[in-house]
């Protein structure tokens, strides 16, 4: 990667105010805003200072403050709990960036119900810096996409995207497609573990040219490979570049079913990105128009198979 950058974080601990105002202020954030859940959040100190770094057996990394967030009792969206906000990269080059890799630790509270499953801090482009997310039905790559991560029952991980599901991408056995939400990427590849720190690696090349399903995600759980994917179509846009964090956390989930039953919260710190405007070299086949509407299980590809078939039940009564 070409450059790098870093989220910078404060040397003291700070009351909830005193951290929204650092992150409105040091953070880059798309429209200068929180998205969600700014009362949820805090600098507070390291809870598990004496954990070594993950996927290292080493001596425990000296740790500064770290950024906490809390899921209230009975929450289950980024509406109730948790917090969501966009940190835009801060380089000149940031609209051109076809590639990026983020890296970061999560902490998960001791004892830490994973209940049916929630969002993890992820990576995400386009201009448009709200969709992409929340159940907005598939995405068609036009203006945005979303890769960030879940945990799900006993904490199992995933990526979990938003992109066009492109060239019969759900027959994949590693791929577990939803036509109103993101697609789970290769679901229970690695587990997440409470009580400590966990690192995370999460490397996005786009698509390159647009037409073509090249694209190509790859995670790394404390330090070890775990998920690779290639084959993706990410974007069907030049208007669709690589723009930064996405720190989208919650419990969910679209229903109470999902909520945790007391409040708890996860922690981070060490948050790095970088960037390139390289897109990936794979090879990779090219997508028909008809796919790249939305994917074989979109809502407009099922509007237009329904519409199809209702044309052919009046041809057909035409003809009797």
């Amino acid at each position: 990667m070409s450059s790098s950058t870093s989220i910078p974080f404060p040397s003291a601990t700070q009351s909830n105010s005193d951290t929204q105002s650092f992150i409105l202020s040091d953070w880059g954030l798309s429209k200068g805003r929180i998205q969600n859940g700014a009362s949820d959040l805090q600098f507070v100190s390291d809870p598990f200072p004496n954990d070594t770094t993950p996927g290292a057996s080493s001596d425990p990394v000296a740790s500064g403050p770290v950024l906490q967030v809390t899921y209230p009792s009975g929450s289950f969206s980024h509406d109730t709990g948790g917090a969501q906000l966009y940190s835009l990269w801060n380089t000149s080059d940031s609209s051109t960036l076809l590639s990026m890799m983020v890296s970061y630790e999560v902490a998960f509270d001791s004892g830490f119900d994973w209940v049916q499953g929630g969002k993890l801090p992820g990576l995400r482009g386009g201009p448009n810096p709200d969709g992409c997310s929340g159940g907005s039905n598939a995405t068609d790559g036009s203006d945005c996409f979303s890769t960030r991560l879940m945990w799900r029952k006993n904490g199992e991980g995933e990526i979990y995207a938003y992109m066009p599901t492109t060239n019969g991408l759900c027959k994949d056995s590693d791929i577990i497609c939803n036509s109103d939400f993101g697609t789970s990427i290769d679901r229970g590849a690695f587990s997440f573990a409470s009580g400590q720190w966990n690192r995370i690696t999460l490397l996005v090349q786009l698509n390159n040219p647009i037409d073509v399903a090249n694209g190509f995600v790859a995670l790394y759980y404390n330090d070890v490979h775990a998920i690779s994917q290639q084959n993706l179509q990410l974007r069907s846009s030049n208007a669709v570049t690589a723009g930064g964090l996405y720190l989208s956390t919650f419990f969910g989930g679209s229903d109470s079913s999902w909520a945790t039953p007391e409040t708890t919260h996860t922690y981070f710190r060490n948050f790095r990105l970088w960037g390139s405007t390289s897109p990936s070299n794979l090879t990779g086949s090219k997508v028909s128009a008809a796919v790249r509407l939305g994917g074989l299980d979109s809502p407009l590809q099922r509007a237009w198979s329904c519409l199809i078939a209702l044309a052919v039940a009046l041809s057909t009564a035409c003809l009797l």
